[in-house]
């Protein structure tokens, strides 16, 4: 039972630290992707980039003229990555706080006319933590066993799974904070309100005493 517990979470952790996609961007557009990050985990984006051919009616490779720029924000909208990349290329960063990092990405296509108003497809794949590494480079600078180059990727995958249970911790605290926060602005605005609806009826009875006094009906 045991066993298959955490297969099940080893594949969620797969799924949940690898993705890939495409998406068509204008000439003056820009593309933002949101990922949730542990702390201290390195991230690899590898891209890909197809011009539309208006004569052929489909997507070719692009020239080397055709760029895109890269900008990654961190939870507290600190740039840690702002690059000019080719056609074809790949980005890494390290994410040193855990939350939601943009990832956004536009063409250098004004400084081409090659674009001329066309659309572009991009190819994006983002691997996150383990998935980053290529394991089969590690075997062979290391002269690692199959057996050994699985005990490997398995204390990886478990580090990797004990980040993700940190930040889940992590965001359960911030919700919290915030829970209770919240719950103590509406208990002061309550008693703000009954202090307000207190005064006022204690204004609106002199009110109404002084005015009885002034008719002479008290």
């Amino acid at each position: 039972m045991r066993s298959c517990v955490f297969s099940v979470l080893l594949l969620n952790v797969y799924y949940t630290f690898v993705s890939s996609l495409y998406f068509h961007i204008g000439e003056t557009e820009k593309k933002c992707f949101i990922e949730e990050i542990p702390d201290e985990t390195m991230i690899i984006g590898n891209y890909r980039t197809h011009l539309y051919d208006k004569q052929k009616e489909e997507y070719l490779p692009a020239t080397q003229g055709l760029g895109m720029f890269v900008e990654v924000k961190d939870p507290d909208e600190k740039v840690i990555l702002s690059r000019q990349y080719g056609s074809e290329g790949r980005f890494t960063f390290t994410s040193h706080t855990p939350g939601e990092h943009r990832i956004c990405l536009h063409s250098n296509s004004s400084k081409f006319a090659l674009f001329a108003g066309g659309m572009l497809r991009v190819h994006l794949d983002i691997q996150v933590g383990e998935h980053t590494n290529n394991y089969a480079e590690i075997a062979a600078k290391d002269k690692l066993t199959e057996l050994q180059l699985r005990v490997r990727q398995l204390v990886e995958q478990v580090d990797q799974i004990q980040k993700e249970q940190n930040y889940q911790r992590y965001r359960e605290e911030r919700f919290r904070q915030t829970s209770e926060s919240t719950n103590q602005r509406v208990l002061w605005w309550s008693i703000v309100q009954t202090l307000i609806l207190v005064a006022i009826g204690f204004w609106q009875m002199r009110h109404l005493k002084s005015f009885f006094e002034a008719k002479k009906l008290v």
